[in-house]
């Protein structure tokens, strides 16, 4: 049978015991939840799909979400006091950060003050229109320190999409990919999606999360539906999410 005559499936019927490394479900800490009760809500309603597992990684970005090991640390507090009054027993929940490179990374690094994923990993970003000036000199200072740098949701860059050897070049650096369940859909824009499944194919991808900010996303990450042969694509990466941050 034709693969435009199978019935597309929900993505996040496949979701159950993923281990999700890139949100922001701590409460009144950045751009993300802004109250213990908003968190709740999200948990939950992962947990609707099989998520129970999570690495909180609030922004740490300066100027904007000075946020610091304590303060991230104390909003998990927070939270796990409300999860433990609300009965939430069967859910993991650890943080780290996702880091702006902006001139104040290098001494937070320095300094020890980054927030890692399981030790090893470390989030990072910088502005979608244009890349940071110290990029490149900040990867190479995580790796520096047995870090591995992890590139958070690369097709979202807009100065990137029109320059895809920029890809490849960031690869050879030694930086892993981590692609945005909601964009294998129309929610950032159909170049975002386009990009998306460009970079997949081409086996630049290492690890997918949801980047959840609020409901809103999580409705629309529920409605998600793929092919069989965007499935085959996207499954590794499930996959590989889990085995790597159980």
């Amino acid at each position: 049978m034709f693969d435009f005559f199978v019935k597309k499936k929900f993505l996040v019927d496949y979701l159950d015991g993923f281990t999700d490394i890139h949100n922001h479900i701590l409460p009144g800490i950045d751009d993300g939840a802004k109250t213990v009760d908003e968190s709740l809500g999200l948990i939950k309603g992962m947990g609707e799909i099989g998520i129970s597992n999570f690495i909180c990684t609030p922004h740490i970005m300066e100027n904007y979400y000075p946020n610091t090991p304590e303060s991230i640390k104390k909003s998990l507090e927070v939270l796990k006091k409300a999860m433990k009054e609300k009965n939430l027993t069967d859910v993991r929940i650890s943080v780290a950060g996702e880091h702006m490179i902006d001139s104040n990374f290098e001494h937070l690094l320095k300094q020890q003050a980054v927030m890692p994923l399981d030790q090893y990993y470390i989030l990072i970003e910088m502005s979608y229109l244009q890349a940071s000036i110290n990029f490149e000199a900040a990867v190479e200072k995580i790796k520096s320190q047995n870090l591995f740098p992890i590139f958070a949701h690369p097709e979202r860059y807009v100065f990137l999409q029109s320059n895809l050897k920029k890809y490849s070049h960031y690869k050879s650096q030694g930086l892993l990919f981590q692609l945005n369940f909601l964009s294998l859909s129309n929610y950032y824009g159909k170049e975002v999606k386009k990009i998306a499944f460009k970079l997949i194919e081409e086996g630049l991808i290492d690890f997918i999360a949801s980047d959840l900010h609020n409901s809103n996303q999580l409705e629309n990450l529920k409605n998600i539906r793929l092919n069989s042969n965007q499935l085959k694509l996207i499954l590794p990466l499930i996959e590989r999410s889990i085995g790597t941050f159980k």
